[in-house]
């Protein structure tokens, strides 16, 4: 049985008709970003800056809901209504250590996927 995904191409499908060379770039816009949102959820949360926290996350939400990615991306919301309100500060930490592991997860998935269009 195949392990369940954390990825899902169905609106990707959807918003880009299915275009396997459109499809890619998508998936290469998002590894793209993956630096910017690891680097700057890992430093902002070590620096406390919250609003910054939450700004990324915010950024974070839409691109990792793209691609199906739709738990996280709630998550992602609450840590970003969460920094607006300074609201259990304790939390943030989980919250981006989830969001690095399911990046990475969706990583390894959407590098699968890219060889198979």
């Amino acid at each position: 049985m195949a392990q369940e995904r954390y990825t899902n191409l169905d609106y990707l499908k959807e918003i880009t008709g299915g275009e396997p060379e459109i499809m890619k770039e998508f998936i290469q816009m998002f590894f793209d970003q993956l630096p910017e949102f690891r680097d700057g959820m890992t430093s902002f949360l070590a620096e406390q800056k919250w609003k910054e926290l939450g700004e990324i996350a915010h950024k974070a939400k839409s691109s990792v809901m793209t691609f199906g990615m739709n738990d996280l991306g709630h998550r992602l919301k609450e840590l970003q209504l969460k920094t607006q309100k300074l609201e259990e500060i304790e939390t943030y930490e989980g919250h981006v250590q989830e969001f690095m592991d399911m990046v990475a997860a969706a990583e390894t998935e959407l590098l699968e996927d890219i060889k198979q269009f």
